[in-house]
């Protein structure tokens, strides 16, 4: 079985549903008064709480419920 591959957007017909990246970098580095080190922080305490949700999930799930499908904590490299 071959790992799930992530879709990214055709960059000739953009989708709506997928924001522009450059716009969503410049919006956390807003978001955060340019500061590259509260931002980088921010994100890693997302990917930690993130982390700590997908773990309470998979615990609280029965293995009939997912029909054997496990989390992965770890993205694929494309």
């Amino acid at each position: 079985m071959q790992p799930a591959k992530i879709q990214e957007p055709d960059p000739v017909w953009p989708d709506p549903a997928w924001p522009d990246r450059a716009w969503e970098v410049e919006a956390v580095l807003a978001w955060h008064d340019d500061n590259a080190k509260a931002a980088i922080r921010s994100l890693l305490d997302d990917c930690k709480h993130l982390r700590q949700q997908l773990a309470l999930a998979e615990r609280a799930m029965s293995r009939g419920m997912t029909r054997g499908w496990t989390p992965r904590y770890e993205r694929d490299i494309l």
